[in-house]
């Protein structure tokens, strides 16, 4: 049985499970209950200054994105940090700590952008015997109108600050949540890293608006005939998240940074993906506000199944493997030629595949044959765009098939190339010859 015990900058859990710092980890209730469900560790609803408690608002707090099937694919949140006061969370996180020992628990913290302001807070939270914090410089909305969340997240110089003082007044390690809402994520990665950082964790929810109520035309969610933008998560922000792990998983100044994922997570397999890029664990909050705590357990056996099947006895053995292949699109082989292929058999003859290359694509699919109607590729048409794949809703009814080297691109008439080329040599380029040198 594969070993899936996780070790995340010193940080043990019997599993790379946690849940994010959101609804689902407010207060010990919710917390004990996900422990007991299976979860490995949680980052507590963030916790803001001693003082009046944060006041949040008492309407609708998400918009929703839904499929066809009424599957949630993305919410939109407009709730701030907590709005319990700083000692009643302390005094509960202490108290699971103490009753849940093995797992991982770790205090989100969001304070103003002041040296006084988080060197107050931290002994409070170290005294809870919490096993790490993890800095909220990622929540778009209100918060960041106070100069704090993503207005922290979004200048690395402020994140360096922060993390330095975090590193100066704390024994405990420093997770560092990034904000997408940025151009490059690395600028903020590189900061953290520079300034100590133990570990980052990204994404945080991207700035949005999910949809306008046409009656009322106002934004959703509306509260009293006014809405607001939010934060966006969930499975339709998985790609963005990907690509950011990825990009700091890959660059060369922040290569070997203990990555927390988050974004989308909802199945093992996720959780796995993310991992191939190179991070540590990851972090899950929309899955189970959709689906509840229990979902878990479907998380644990499907990545242990999955890693005995493939012969990976620890994560570290799979962690980070697809790393290497991220690339930048120059770098990609344009000797490398496939075709689309379709299985007759499997065939359903909707059509779908036919109307989507007629229309928006490459003319390359047929739609009738001796006057019925046959879907099948024309190779001297076909580009390898595999836009047919997904559109068709038949798994692996068409297929992307390599065309071997010696043999000859009907579309193009030229023989396939068994050797490596990219644009950076392409007698195309303009630039060609200093790529090269």
């Amino acid at each position: 049985m594969a070993d899936i015990r996780n070790n995340f900058v010193g940080i043990k859990s019997p599993n790379p499970f946690w849940l994010a710092s959101a609804p689902p980890t407010d207060k010990a209730y919710n917390v004990e209950r996900a422990f007991k469900a299976g979860w490995g560790g949680v980052v507590w609803k963030t916790l803001g200054s001693e003082g009046p408690p944060v006041v949040n608002v008492n309407g609708p707090r998400y918009g929703a994105i839904w499929g066809a099937d009424r599957r949630l694919l993305g919410l939109n949140n407009i709730e701030l940090i907590t709005d319990r006061p700083l000692q009643v969370n302390l005094q509960e996180m202490k108290l699971v700590k103490k009753n849940w020992p093995d797992r991982a628990l770790i205090a989100s913290i969001m304070v103003p952008c002041e040296e006084d302001e988080w060197k107050a807070i931290l002994p409070l939270v170290e005294e809870t015997g919490a096993d790490g914090i993890e800095l909220n410089f990622g929540c778009p909305h209100g918060m960041s109108e106070r100069g704090m969340g993503a207005a922290v997240g979004q200048v690395p110089e402020y994140v360096a600050m922060v993390v330095r003082w975090c590193k100066q007044y704390t024994r405990m390690p420093v997770i560092t949540k990034l904000t997408p809402n940025i151009t490059d994520i690395r600028r903020p990665a590189r900061a953290a890293h520079e300034a100590g950082t133990d570990a980052v964790s990204l994404i945080n929810t991207i700035n949005s608006i999910t949809g306008v109520d046409l009656d009322t035309c106002s934004p959703t969610p509306s509260i009293d005939g006014k809405g607001t933008h939010g934060g966006y998560c969930g499975p339709a922000v998985k790609p963005i998240a990907m690509n950011m792990v990825a990009e700091i998983a890959r660059d060369p100044a922040t290569h070997g940074l203990p990555i927390s994922a988050i974004g989308g997570v909802t199945t093992w397999r996720d959780a796995a993906e993310f991992m191939m890029l190179g991070a540590g664990n990851v972090q899950v909050c929309t899955a189970v506000m959709t689906y509840g705590f229990k979902i878990v357990e479907e998380m644990i056996t499907g990545l242990e199944n999955w890693m005995d099947e493939k012969g990976y006895a620890t994560l570290d053995d799979f962690r980070g493997r697809a790393v290497p292949n991220v690339t930048d699109w120059q770098y990609l082989n344009l000797n490398y030629i496939a075709k689309a292929h379709i299985d007759q058999d499997a065939c359903i003859k909707c059509g779908r595949c036919h109307i989507a290359c007629e229309d928006t694509s490459h003319q390359a699919i047929t739609s009738m044959l001796d006057g019925q109607r046959h879907f099948e590729v024309i190779e001297e048409e076909c580009v390898a765009c595999n836009l047919c794949i997904n559109v068709c809703p038949v798994e692996n009814c068409i297929t992307m098939v390599q065309q071997a080297p010696g043999t000859t691109d009907k579309r193009t008439g030229k023989v396939v190339s068994d050797s490596y080329a990219n644009w950076t040599t392409h007698p195309n380029n303009p630039m060609a010859k200093e790529a090269a040198e």
